[in-house]
């Protein structure tokens, strides 16, 4: 099946569209500039379209049977390539981190993509699809929950420039204002972040995290969930890297380990549900392509504008990405399969 990788000359894009042809799908590479595509994958479809064209945009998909975006900021590519996906009648994925782009997604295309018995699937990847796979799996069978806290355990952080780029773009859509999930709602708000010690399953132990560090899963987590408070704190050393502007950018072979531990509390009793493995962005690739291939074969739970955690079994999914992730329950090794 051809898969159009779209954004494939980017760090997370090329570790998709190898995953893409691990698993014996024929990537279709497409993206604004030409001849880095060209430059970078001979042999491979190529199919050059920038998102101010939807002509060329159809192309693109033109005989695919789905699209992954790649390419950030996902404010300005999300809306033309999910209008594109919709036109040509094929699933979308994408794996963006920003909180506004992953509202616009789900909320905009919500009613069009359910009328449509379409698949438009934001964030499945790293931060995003990931704590919400982890939280969905705590819940079990809870049907609500008073908290759900996602904590990212990273020995390091090295941005990529698209990270930067998306990051500055949110922070300037809300207009340099945090915001939470509180109160059965997000609100946007100027408190200053705490800092606590969080104990981390093993590698990484016990670490100084950053609460109130907000990711995407803000997002991901309560848009299916019934859980009043979703909040998600990050390791020190990685918002460090984060804001240090002097931080390179990642290699081709990353160093960095991470542990996302997920606490879900209701009534007084706790779940946890933890993660572990090497590079936030290599993952990435494992988590969107695995999507698909569940999206293709029917193992879906619904339709529409959905988060993984809502559209997948999230037990399942998560032991389907072994040996790339580890996943452990109350601290027990659940089983991974590949």
């Amino acid at each position: 099946m051809k898969i159009v990788v779209y954004g494939a000359t980017g760090h997370t894009g090329q570790f998709v569209v190898a995953e893409l042809r691990r698993r014996g799908f024929t990537p279709v590479v497409a993206g604004r500039d030409a001849h880095r595509l060209t430059e970078q994958y001979a042999g491979l479809p190529i199919r050059p379209a920038g998102v101010d064209d939807p002509a060329a945009l159809d192309r693109a998909l033109e005989g695919a049977a789905a699209v992954i975006n790649c390419a950030g900021p996902f404010a300005l590519t999300a809306g033309p390539v999910v209008e594109a996906a919709l036109r040509a009648g094929v699933p979308y994925i994408d794996v963006a981190a920003e909180i506004e782009a992953n509202v616009t997604t789900l909320t905009e295309y919500a009613d069009r993509a359910r009328e449509a018995g379409a698949i438009v699937l934001p964030a499945m990847a790293f931060y995003g699809g990931l704590g919400d796979l982890l939280v969905t799996t705590a819940m079990g069978d809870w049907t609500s929950a008073d908290e759900a806290h996602i904590a990212y355990g990273l020995s390091s952080w090295h941005p990529t420039p698209g990270t930067r780029t998306a990051g500055q773009v949110s922070h300037d859509r809300r207009g340099g204002r945090r915001v939470r999930f509180t109160e059965g709602e997000l609100q946007y708000h100027d408190d200053p972040p705490t800092q606590q010690e969080w104990t981390f399953p093993e590698p990484l132990g016990r670490r100084t995290v950053i609460k109130g560090f907000t990711m995407a899963d803000v997002v991901t987590v309560p848009s299916h969930l019934d859980i009043a408070e979703v909040g998600t704190s990050m390791a020190v050393e990685a918002a460090r890297d984060l804001a240090d502007p002097g931080t390179p950018a990642p290699g081709e072979d990353s160093d960095q380990t991470f542990v996302v531990d997920v606490v879900v509390r209701a009534n007084g009793a706790e779940r946890r549900v933890s993660a572990s493995g090497r590079d936030i962005y290599a993952i990435t690739a494992p988590l969107a392509v695995e999507a698909v291939a569940r999206i293709l074969t029917g193992r879906t739970r619904t339709v529409g504008a959905v988060t993984a955690g809502a559209l997948f079994d999230a037990a399942d999914f998560l032991q389907a990405l072994g040996p790339d992730l580890t996943v452990t329950t109350s601290a027990e090794p659940t089983p991974t399969r590949r």
